[in-house]
């Protein structure tokens, strides 16, 4: 089984869990590289699918979405799963509370008919230098906080997950 960990980052937050997804896939015994989904050549050589990408505006970069788009009739014919990277952990109160609507309007914004296994949405790093002045304003005005946010050890559940849906050719 050959798997592309496809992903498209702005900061590296993304491509830091789309490596160790990838790895716990090749602990499990199966095939599977990290990739910029941009740097993609023939997807058809994949047997499945992890596509993640940072969210801004709770939307996908671009070239996630362009990769989903443009090769659609790839992935409905295979197993596919999401990943999502933006802030949730770094928000507090009503914020936090409000986080897990972000996923269904990340999913409203990918191509309609796209079929996948699941969709997760992931915390990563938030820096001052990441936001405008603006953005940092309203950011700590919301009572947002700086810092790496990352949970390997959800990464590693759902990968660990993955993997065995796929040993199992669920």
């Amino acid at each position: 089984m050959n798997v592309l960990v496809g992903y498209a980052t702005a900061h590296g937050s993304t491509r830091t869990i789309a490596e160790r997804t990838a790895t716990v896939l090749r602990r499990a015994g199966l095939t599977a590289e990290a990739r910029p989904v941009g740097e993609v050549e023939d997807a058809e050589a994949y047997d499945a699918f992890v596509l993640g990408s940072a969210v801004h505006g709770q939307s996908w970069l671009r070239p996630a979405g362009d990769f989903v788009r443009d090769h659609r009739d790839v992935l409905v014919s295979r197993p596919v799963w999401l990943f999502s990277v933006g802030m949730p952990a770094a928000l507090r109160g009503p914020w936090r509370r409000m986080a897990p609507r972000e996923v269904p309007a990340i999913e409203r914004d990918l191509p309609p008919r796209l079929l996948y296994r699941s969709h997760r949405l992931f915390s990563g790093v938030v820096e001052p230098s990441h936001l405008s002045a603006t953005g940092r304003l309203l950011f700590r005005l919301v009572g947002g906080r700086f810092g790496d946010f990352r949970d390997g050890e959800a990464v590693d559940a759902w990968a660990a997950g993955i993997a065995g849906e796929l040993r199992a050719g669920v």
